[in-house]
């Protein structure tokens, strides 16, 4: 009974002694976590907060206020004793912040470092917690809109110009930093409005840096091109009738039969990505958005009438390898023929996208790839883009963009909830952003 009693006793005072030992563990990894990201960030502390009352400020749509912003904005460069600096309001309301580096020899193309200022909405209780609060967490994660989509370049790239000019370094050539609007809106009273001004044609871009992707890697991601959104509007007529009676060429008969026609291209498409033929990017997608028929009343549709008219919409991504003319002429003899009572319009329909070289052709995508291999990460491979950024407006008039955000080991978030960005990857960034700066405004080539 004796040996009993013992025996229970040590058993017991084993078990609190092995959880006293993980909890322990528990607490030391923790407490590692949030060491590893305070080691990286020394000195940085003031950047960090930076970034996050950028991240406080609520640029949102549908209804953005840019100026707290700018205001913003502004005064950073202020801090850093960036000139000229400029406000260019192309559409009232809709700011542009243009900050100037000069470089010894402005003669050369400059170097061009863009970011947009807005967010798309959010709700607020779907996130761990407030958007617009940018908390950060013991380990370094902070949660705001914004925080990888893309506030965060901007903040980094301010950061690093400021950092090279306390080291004493002077740029050969000029770099531009510009922080535009309603690149979530498509940019058409942002960059778009830009790249067309006499503003910009004076700052004799060479090669541009835009926002990118997260990385869940090791890796950083980068982007030479993008697929082109086309949003298309289909609109099918027909005789109204019972709906009891069977008839040919009713409107959603008609608008189903394009249906078939257009899920069988998107399934070509498809099949292609998941044979692992093709990535995602590389394809043409097209998915229905909305579907629109019928008479309705208080109490619901109304069930024994077939429509007049019916209407889709599709949200097309048009791959820069596409064939633009075949797809046109899919459109218009097997998506929406005239001979079905069918019409379609473009609600938007943006240009193919251009591809900037990504080899040993161009000194630019060279440059980029030794200067964050001397951070110590690899770059991978250049990639298309699945969806738009302002970055298309730059490639389609001939200047060298790549599509960059120095972030990885993070699950991509952008325009989901709960999106974040650890301070260790932030930190890190500045660094990196640091390296190409000096690479692309030390090169004196072209």
């Amino acid at each position: 009974m004796m040996q009993a009693k013992s025996f229970a006793k040590t058993l017991v005072m084993t078990i609190i002694f092995v959880t006293v030992i993980v909890e322990l563990v528990d607490v030391s990894e923790e407490s590692g976590e949030a060491k590893s990201w305070m080691k990286t960030c020394e000195g940085l502390e003031p950047a960090i907060e930076n970034f996050r009352q950028y991240l406080r400020i609520p640029t949102v749509h549908p209804s953005p206020d840019y100026g707290p912003a700018l205001r913003f904005i502004l005064s950073l460069a202020g801090s850093i004793s960036l000139h000229p600096t400029r406000l260019v309001e192309m559409v009232p309301g809709k700011g542009i912040a243009l900050l100037t580096w000069e470089g010894s020899n402005p003669s050369l193309p400059s170097i061009l470092l863009n970011s947009h200022m807005d967010v798309v909405p959010v709700k607020k209780e779907e996130w761990k917690h407030d958007p617009f609060e940018a908390v950060m967490e013991e380990n370094g994660d902070i949660y705001a809109r914004g925080s990888q989509d893309t506030k965060c370049i901007g903040i980094q790239y301010l950061e690093a110009i400021r950092n090279l000019k306390s080291q004493g370094f002077k740029p050969l050539r000029t770099i531009h930093i510009s922080f535009v609007p309603d690149e979530e809106v498509g940019g058409g009273d942002g960059f778009a409005k830009l790249i067309s001004s006499a503003v910009f044609q004076s700052l004799n871009v060479g090669v541009a840096l835009d926002e990118g992707l997260a990385s869940e890697t090791e890796t950083y991601l980068v982007t030479n091109a993008e697929r082109s959104p086309w949003w298309l509007e289909i609109k099918a007529t027909g005789r109204p009738g019972h709906g009891s009676s069977l008839y040919a060429n009713s409107a959603l008969e008609n608008l189903m039969r394009s249906f078939e026609a257009i899920m069988m291209f998107r399934s070509s498409q498809f099949d292609r990505v998941k044979a692992g033929l093709s990535k995602e990017a590389e394809v043409t997608s097209i998915n229905p958005v909305y579907l629109k028929a019928g008479g309705s009343t208080p109490c619901g549709y109304v069930m024994n009438v077939q429509p007049s008219e019916a209407e889709a919409g599709f949200d097309i991504r048009v791959s820069p390898d596409a064939n633009t003319e075949v797809l046109e002429t899919l459109i218009q003899e097997q998506w929406a023929p005239q001979s079905r009572n069918m019409s379609y319009k473009f609600i938007g329909k943006a240009p193919k996208s251009g591809r900037t070289a990504a080899n040993e052709s161009s000194p630019w995508w060279g440059l980029l790839v030794d200067a964050v291999r001397r951070t110590g990460v690899v770059l991978n491979e250049a990639e298309t883009r699945k969806s738009t950024t302002d970055g298309r407006f730059l490639r389609n008039v001939g200047i060298a963009t790549y599509g960059f955000s120095p972030i990885s080991r993070t699950p991509n978030r952008q325009h989901s909830t709960n999106e974040f960005l650890n301070a260790q990857e932030f930190c890190k960034g500045i660094r990196v952003y640091e390296e190409i700066i000096k690479a692309y405004t030390s090169y004196s080539g072209l």
